[in-house]
């Protein structure tokens, strides 16, 4: 009863969240463009779908995604398990703590990657660039943005660090990076950051971020267990900027390889 009642109260919660976006569209559908949208039978069907799929979501991240996070910065910041794999006599240190930054770093780069809104954008810019940008290229270099971003943040969150430092320094390098990447990859990798920041990577950081700080001794939830989203989203900035200058630089490479080896052949009778 318990589990009905509780998928009740998310369905009724995601309609009335969603209804003034459909207010809108469906508004300016009839009353400016004032035109019956095609496949109108399809339109609500799918709707109802997103509904339906929406609460189903929030209610997995209520029920497992949020308390998993919040259980595995448990385990890998007790004390118990930190003196089984390391040396606790001069006390912590935020080098013990190097299991977090692993597991950091992997579940960032696992969640991108299967990252659909993510996985969209790269087979966009994939088309769009005539297959210049690959697919999976692109995937890769947003994910170890990601996944080095959140590793970072989980340092900041041990340590215990002003965030605002490591953004500021952050953008810093973005501003600089943008000088010398290919302008044509600049809107992309500023457009990569966002893109991040959605349904599988945001609940399982978020939750990391906030089970580490209610674990790590003098952590104070409220101040250090929200960043993470921030450290997510600045660093795929960085890493397809990267991931478009060692393109750039190899394809450069090969030119010269190719140059030079059309000089060397002897010339045809």
């Amino acid at each position: 009863m318990e589990i009905l009642l509780a998928i009740w109260q998310t369905t009724v919660a995601t309609v009335r969240d969603v209804l003034p976006i459909a207010v809108i569209i469906f508004g300016f559908q009839f009353a400016v463009l004032r035109r019956r949208p095609a496949n109108l039978a399809q339109i609500l069907f799918g709707f109802g779908w997103v509904l339906i799929g929406l609460s189903l979501f929030l209610l997995g991240l209520e029920w497992c995604l949020f308390p998993l996070g919040r259980v595995m910065a448990e385990q890998l910041t007790d004390p118990a398990f930190i003196r089984s794999v390391g040396d606790m006599s001069d006390g912590l240190d935020w080098s013990d703590y190097y299991w977090v930054y692993i597991f950091a770093f992997l579940i960032g780069f696992a969640t991108t990657v299967a990252e659909p809104s993510l996985i969209a954008v790269a087979i966009k810019a994939n088309e769009v660039s005539g297959g210049a940008i690959g697919i999976w290229g692109l995937r890769v270099a947003v994910a170890l943005g990601v996944a080095t971003g959140i590793s970072l943040g989980c340092y900041r969150i041990v340590v215990g660090d002003p965030i605002h430092w490591y953004i500021i320094a952050g953008y810093i390098l973005v501003v600089l990076q943008t000088a010398f990447a290919p302008k044509l990859i600049i809107p992309l990798a500023y457009d990569s950051g966002g893109v991040t920041t959605s349904t599988v990577t945001v609940p399982l950081v978020a939750a990391l971020g906030l089970g580490l700080a209610e674990t790590v001794p003098g952590r104070n939830p409220l101040i250090d267990g929200f960043g993470l989203i921030a450290f997510a989203s600045l660093f795929p900035i960085l890493s397809v900027m990267a991931y478009a200058q060692l393109s750039e630089l190899r394809a450069a490479r090969t030119a010269r390889r190719r140059e030079k080896a059309a000089a060397d052949e002897p010339p045809t009778p």
